[in-house]
C-alpha cells in the first residue's frame, strides 16, 4: 500500500523510534552525516527526531547534536541553497501540523525529492499524523504525486488502541541491515497485539467508500466554517485543511491555547498547535457522522 518502491518496513511503538530509524537509514546509506529538517515543523522527543525539531525541544536537556539544519518550510530557494553533497537527507512532515497545519504548495514536495536526487541525497516523509487516511488519500504525499525514499508512519496505525509504528524504506536502503541485522532492534517492535489491530487499521483506511466519507466530511466541515467565519470575522481567520487534517487560523497567539481550555470545558478535544499557537488543530474522528 505504500507509495512507489517502499518494499521494507520496520516496525517500531512510537514516532521518535520510527524517526530516528529513518534518520539512521539515511545515514548509514549515503555516508553522510548532514540533516535537513524544517523550522517549526515536529519529528518526537527522542534522540534523531529531537535534534530535527525545533532548539525549545532540545535545549533544556543539552546542545544541539552536530549535523543538523533548520530551514523554512515550503521554500524550495532556502533547500536549493543548502543542499549539497555532505547532506544524507531532507526530512519533512507533508503537512506540519505542530506548525499549525501548513499546507505546502503543489509543486513543493515533488521539486524538492528531484533536488535531494541530485545531490544524492534522500528523502524522508514524516506521515506519523497526515497518514492513513486523515488527508482523504491513504498517505497525504498522494495529494502530490510524492514517492520519497523512506515514509514514516504511526498513531493512525493502530487507531490509537495499540502502539505501533512503520518506518517504510525503499528496496535499496535495507542493505544497511546486511553487515549486522540487529544492528537496530526495537523491544515491542511488531509486537503480535499491534501487528494484528494494524492489519485490520490498514484494511479500513484504505478502503475507498472510508477514504471517499473523510472527503465528504472535510467539505462539510469547510463550508460550515466558512458561516461561522462569516459570524466571528474579528476572530476566525481562515480554516487551513488539507481534508480532515485542519487547523483553525485564529487572531493571534493567544488564542490557541485559550480555544483548547473552551473547547475542554465544552466537552471537546482541540489541542492548540505548539510552534504557531495562533491555530487550534482541529482533527476530528476519521469515522464522524455528519
Amino acid at each position: 500500500m505504500a507509495p512507489g518502491d517502499l518494499a521494507y518496513t520496520v516496525f517500531g511503538v512510537g514516532g521518535g523510534e520510527a524517526i530516528d530509524l529513518a534518520i539512521k537509514v539515511a545515514r548509514g546509506y549515503t555516508g553522510r552525516q548532514k540533516i535537513i529538517s524544517a523550522r517549526g515543523g515536529y519529528h518526537g522527543h527522542t534522540g534523531l527526531a529531537l535534534a530535527a525539531g525545533d532548539e525549545k525541544y532540545y535545549a533544556p536537556f543539552g546542545a544541539a547534536l552536530s549535523g543538523f539544519l533548520q530551514i523554512p518550510f515550503n521554500d524550495i530557494a532556502a533547500l536549493r541553497e543548502t543542499l549539497d553533497g555532505e547532506t544524507a537527507a531532507l526530512i519533512v512532515e507533508t503537512v506540519p501540523a505542530t506548525f499549525g497545519i501548513v499546507v505546502p504548495d503543489p509543486g513543493y514536495l515533488p521539486e524538492a525529492l528531484k533536488l535531494c536526487h541530485q545531490q544524492g541525497a534522500l528523502q524522508i516523509v514524516d506521515e506519523v499524523q497526515s497518514g492513513l487516511g486523515r488527508t482523504g488519500r491513504l498517505w497525504a504525499v498522494q495529494h502530490f504525486g510524492v514517492e520519497p525514499d523512506i515514509l514514516v508512519n504511526g498513531k493512525g496505525l493502530s487507531g490509537g488502541v495499540y502502539p505501533i509504528t512503520a518506518t517504510c524504506i525503499r528496496a535499496e536502503l535495507e542493505s544497511v541491515f546486511h553487515a549486522d541485522p540487529f544492528i537496530h532492534i526495537s523491544t515491542f517492535g511488531g509486537a503480535e497485539v499491534g501487528c494484528m489491530v494494524a492489519l485490520k487499521m490498514l484494511e479500513i483506511s484504505s478502503d475507498p467508500t472510508f477514504l471517499a466519507h473523510v472527503r465528504d466530511v472535510a467539505t462539510l466541515f469547510a463550508s460550515e466554517f466558512k458561516k461561522l467565519q462569516e459570524k466571528y470575522p474579528a476572530l476566525l481567520m481562515r480554516l487551513r485543511q488539507l481534508g480532515m487534517m485542519m487547523g483553525i487560523e485564529m487572531v493571534n497567539e493567544m488564542c490557541g491555547p485559550l480555544f483548547t481550555k473552551a473547547a475542554f470545558e465544552a466537552g471537546l478535544l482541540s489541542v492548540y498547535a505548539n510552534n504557531d499557537t495562533s491555530v487550534a488543530q482541529f482533527l476530528p474522528l476519521l469515522i464522524v457522522q455528519q
